[in-house]
């Protein structure tokens, strides 16, 4: 049997082990696997919903997944711009900055 996917940060995994276990078998082994929306649509929302919450912690995981399931930076602008006006303006701006570090940090590598 091959070995699942972590997802959950590996403090998580040695302080909350069962915390851990069901954020890789629960929320990216079966909700995140449901055929009923895209990865990207996934991605897509799940941003949204975390720019709207003020969730900054896992915020840049998840704009990170969402470029890597084909959520375009341009894309990720407009949602977050639209956001503004809907989920507030410091919210939009902080995940706008997020987002920032994250492409710029990806030409620097890639």
């Amino acid at each position: 049997m091959s070995e699942r996917k972590k997802f959950a940060p590996p403090a998580i995994q040695e302080f909350a082990p069962k915390l851990a276990e069901v954020t890789d078998t629960v929320l990216f082994g079966d909700i995140w696997e449901r055929p009923g929306l895209s990865p990207r649509d996934r991605s897509l929302v799940t941003v949204t919903a975390l720019v709207s919450l003020y969730r900054t912690d896992q915020l840049g995981f998840h704009l990170g997944k969402a470029l890597e399931n084909g959520v375009t930076k341009d894309e990720l602008i407009e949602a977050l711009t639209h956001l503004a006006f809907y989920a507030g303006w410091p919210n939009a701006m902080t995940a706008v900055n997020q987002l920032r570090e994250i492409v710029e940090k990806a030409d620097q590598s890639g």
